[in-house]
């Protein structure tokens, strides 16, 4: 059995699948090694502070950086700037690439605006709530 052009394609998927399942293992153990503190203590009979309980059994809720999202939308929006340019000089070696080329450029362009987009409306979401300042 071969499977030619679908090979690429299934190890994508492959990869996306091993990807899913490490970030819910990492996430497990990072939840386990949380509260490992708290269960020595509770094993060796020491008196837990009510306030420590609540702050190990509460959920972490990270917060977005609106930084992070700047920058990756404006890698990703000059990645894409370059791969247009590299459409218009394949053009002259081979023109049949030209508008698939152009158009992962055009696409890559979309995706840093819109992250570009979301950095602006996490930081005016995180002013609003006044939760300014750096390390946000």
């Amino acid at each position: 059995m071969e499977f030619g052009p679908f090979s690429v394609a299934i190890a994508f998927w492959i990869f996306c699948g091993v990807a899913a399942v490490a970030g819910i293992v990492g996430d497990y153990k990072k939840r386990q090694a949380a509260l490992e503190p708290l269960r020595a203590a509770i094993e060796k009979g020491q008196q837990l502070d009510p306030g420590v309980v609540e702050r190990l059994m509460r959920p972490h809720e990270e917060r977005t950086n609106p930084l992070g999202l700047l920058i990756g939308g404006i890698v990703c929006t000059s990645a894409g700037i370059g791969v247009m340019l590299l459409a218009f000089f394949l053009n002259h070696v081979a023109p049949m690439a030209f508008w698939p080329v152009l158009g992962g450029g055009v696409v890559a362009v979309c995706v840093g605006v819109g992250l570009v987009i979301a950095a602006r409306a996490v930081e005016q979401h995180l002013q609003r709530q006044g939760k300014t300042g750096p390390g946000v």
